[in-house]
């Protein structure tokens, strides 16, 4: 995903330093080149051999090293980077930033570049909310400069409040959205994803294993590359972004007509989502009481629910329509009579019999069929990659449109 793209990191001196070491994992793990700057004070909490163990390239830490090659390294480091992200950003290191201080190589590099800067902070609560250090952040915020919002809890001096830096993962989403191309600006994208629910009493219901973490990484995707996206979500523990317009619903008929709200004006509709397929034909009023008697069964008629697909498959106009299809078994027979009788443009089919993926898991393996019959296989990706395959075949058919 980050394939040809080189990431400066620069890791200062803050007991965060160990969850700089998981970023570099997590940006080689989607091909990023990593350049790791040490500030001193970043070497006294872990030692530079981690990093260049991890990032497969020497740590650079002195502004008058020795010199090995003709590149001056300040300057070829600020040149070949695409995103500088300092992670821990101290209080010292961003107040000298801001006030043009170059005194290390780190610094230096952030002065002598024109890529991107990303501060991701983490000091003491007291220190964060410092009006100083505050006048420092604003300042650097109105000259252009990013920074992740460090989080809440418990820190490492005992005290509780602001000033823990942004998670790894939360940070290296961030870098990747940075680097997307806006590429579906103008357009609007409905997103639906989780599952929904079918209430059988006041304290019961029926539903599936869906998570929604696929729906959410496409809403995701669509975000970061421009689009307006509308997220119309079945119940799920996952925070959606923060750009998305998020519509929450519980069951079938719900879904369903949250959708119709936006279809007309929408230019696609991704059904990621697991709308329970039937429903009881009543719901008690009051909770269902178990049985006495043992041999004695439970009875409850289920009817149909909406098939919201196939619905809006014989509605749409303009709209590029895409469905999921999660199978046990016969899983291209059953995937390509969804694509024709639902309508879809393309279908996203996957047997979640296969490990990584099935529910609730953070990768998938997926089979995409066009509306053409055309087939592609991938290999085992992570959701947000999916995501990007699918959104790409999405914008592709945009672009095409007569």
């Amino acid at each position: 995903m980050l394939k040809g793209k080189t990431i400066a990191l620069g890791v200062t001196g803050g007991i965060a330093v160990y969850k700089a070491a998981d970023i570099v994992s997590r940006l080689k793990k989607l091909h990023a080149n990593v350049e790791v700057i040490m500030t001193e004070g970043a070497t006294e909490f872990v030692t530079p051999l981690t990093f260049q163990t991890m990032s497969g390239n020497v740590v650079h830490r002195e502004m008058f090293s020795e010199i090995t090659n003709y590149d001056v390294e300040h300057i070829s480091l600020a040149q070949k980077a695409d995103i500088i992200l300092i992670a821990p950003a101290t209080a010292n290191t961003i107040g000298k930033i801001a006030n043009g201080i170059a005194d290390n190589l780190l610094t230096t590099v952030v002065m002598a570049s024109t890529a991107k800067i990303i501060f991701a902070p983490a000091m003491n609560t007291k220190m964060y909310q410092n009006p100083i250090v505050k006048e420092n952040i604003n300042r650097l915020k109105s000259l252009g400069y990013s920074f992740i919002q460090p989080g809440a809890g418990r820190l490492a001096c005992g005290d509780y409040g602001e000033g823990k830096m942004a998670e790894p993962v939360d940070i290296v989403e961030y870098i990747i959205d940075s680097l997307v191309e806006k590429d579906l600006s103008g357009r609007k994208i409905v997103v639906t994803a989780g599952p929904t629910i079918e209430p059988l009493d006041p304290v019961r219901y029926m539903t599936n294993h869906s998570s929604g973490k696929m729906g959410y990484s496409i809403a995701k995707e669509a975000v970061s590359r421009g689009a307006e996206v509308v997220l119309i979500s079945g119940h799920t523990s996952i925070t959606p972004p923060k750009e998305v317009e998020l519509v929450k619903v519980k069951t079938t008929e719900d879904m369903l007509k949250a959708v119709a709200k936006h279809f007309d004006f929408c230019d696609v509709l991704i059904k990621s989502a697991a709308p329970v397929d039937y429903k009881p034909e009543t719901v008690s009023p009051i909770k269902i009481k178990k049985k006495e008697n043992e041999e004695d069964e439970l009875i409850i008629k289920y009817v149909k629910n909406p098939d919201i697909a196939a619905y809006f498959g014989k509605q749409k106009k303009h709209q590029v329509m895409v469905g999921f299809a999660a199978e046990t078994d016969d899983l291209d027979k059953y995937a390509l009579e969804k694509l024709k009788k639902k309508n879809f443009d393309f279908i996203v089919a996957n047997d979640v019999t296969k490990e990584g993926a099935g529910f609730d898991v953070d990768t998938n393996i997926v089979t995409i069929i066009d509306n053409k019959g055309i087939k592609t296989n991938y290999p085992m990706m992570n959701k947000r990659e999916v995501a990007r395959v699918i959104v790409d075949k999405v914008k592709y058919i945009l672009d095409n449109k007569s």
